[in-house]
């Protein structure tokens, strides 16, 4: 088999080390700096011409990490990769995939075009935000799911009379396959925002007494959605509530509303790094599905088998 270099930038270079170990091979050598003034300066330390590289590198605020990628990924075609695949454990600028409003930016299609023009071949991430957003690239994409990872975890737990919640309509479909695996009722709330980072819960679709609830959502943000949704089923009747999340970005008072909220335990994935820790949060690493997809896109195999959770 021909050789592959796995790289990474500086956004989560843990991440990236557990997918290289999980493959069988080490981090490639890269040598990122700043300039004075923040200006950035990357470089390969090795040979890579002719060879299959795999850059890992998640793209959350700030814009730096999402440039590091694209001049990754650039240095790499000037190099003489034989092939580039921008592996995107979180997808940053997902949010906004849509002209929703007058004079709005879609700034995931704006992404998706900068990483296909600095030379990008194909694209592998992690339960978009907006999964249409596949469609906004003319480059190969492979979309994996945690729930192959999330779902053997909550088998775990053996819950009794478990129903699954969407926390928004958006994310009633994400909520929807996870009821099925796991064999659940489902139930959603009706949430109105009135104005962003800012969410009111109105209504809970579903009979959530005495039930113990898990809810689903891709990513946590602020946190006040998620812990909105937590405390309106506790306050109608629900047993216990657990949740789920792949991207815990967690930002702003996220943590303290977290660490205020009924919620028994928050089970999220390693695709971004935890900016704090807390016993209610238990992470689950995704790395070795990662280093999976890897492997089998360098021997060019089927990655079908990895979104079965069973």
């Amino acid at each position: 088999m021909s050789k592959f270099k796995i790289v990474t930038g500086r956004s989560n270079p843990e991440f990236a080390a557990r997918v290289a170990k999980a493959a069988g091979t080490g981090l490639g050598k890269v040598a990122i700096r700043n300039f004075s003034d923040g200006e950035i300066w990357v470089k390969y330390e090795e040979n890579i011409r002719g060879e299959d590289v795999f850059i890992v590198q998640s793209t959350p605020p700030p814009a730096e990490n999402l440039f590091e990628l694209l001049m990754l990924i650039d240095a790499a075609r000037r190099a003489s990769a034989k092939r580039i695949t921008a592996v995107i454990p979180y997808f940053g600028y997902a949010r906004q995939d849509r002209k929703d409003q007058p004079r709005v930016a879609i700034t995931a299609k704006l992404v998706a075009n900068l990483i296909a023009e600095a030379g990008a071949d194909r694209v592998i991430t992690m339960d978009l935000h907006a999964p249409q957003i596949q469609g906004f690239f003319d480059i190969p994409f492979d979309h994996l799911y945690s729930s192959a990872v999330l779902t053997r975890q909550f088998r775990k737990l053996e819950l009794k009379n478990l129903m699954i919640a969407s926390p928004d309509v958006g994310g009633l479909k994400l909520a929807r396959a996870y009821a099925k695996r796991l064999g659940a009722g489902l139930v959603f709330i009706d949430k109105r925002r009135p104005r962003p980072n800012v969410a009111e819960v109105m209504n809970i679709v579903g009979e959530i007494q005495g039930k113990n609830i898990l809810v689903i959502d891709d990513l946590i943000d602020t946190g006040g959605t998620f812990t909105n949704a937590v405390k309106a089923l506790k306050d109608n009747g629900a047993e216990n509530v657990y949740g789920a999340c792949t991207h815990p970005v967690l930002s702003g008072q996220a943590h303290e509303l977290l660490e205020q909220s009924p919620i028994e335990q928050l089970i999220v994935t390693d695709t971004l790094p935890l900016r704090l820790q807390s016993p209610k949060i238990v992470v689950k690493s995704v790395a070795k599905l990662f280093a999976e997809a890897i492997m089998r896109i360098h021997g060019n195999q089927s990655i079908s088998k990895l979104f079965d959770t069973d």
